[in-house]
């Protein structure tokens, strides 16, 4: 069944891959006429988002990527920037 939700719900929401990482929480959505196109995520302390961008403060997940929206918001994979553990080891 569907159900109905208002977008004022779900911002400070935690976001998730389909894997199952932590990808960060919801900041702001975006609208267009009267659609969402995407959702503003932010960039927290223990995010998989913070592994990757450093010190940027988030991304703009398309609503596409967005497979589902309960107590908390589950994107696709595919809205992960590209992550090199290597990179990461080298580095250090």
């Amino acid at each position: 069944m569907l159900k109905m939700k208002r977008i004022s719900e779900s911002y400070e929401m935690k976001v998730f891959t389909d894997t199952g990482d932590y990808f960060g929480d919801v900041e702001e959505s975006i609208l267009t006429q009267n659609k969402v196109f995407g959702w503003r995520v932010r960039s927290t302390k223990n995010s998989f988002l913070n592994k990757v961008l450093g010190s940027a403060k988030g991304v703009i997940v398309p609503h596409q990527l967005v497979k589902s929206i309960g107590d908390i918001m589950i994107i696709s994979k595919a809205a992960v920037p590209s992550y090199n553990q290597e990179e990461e080891a080298d580095e250090e």
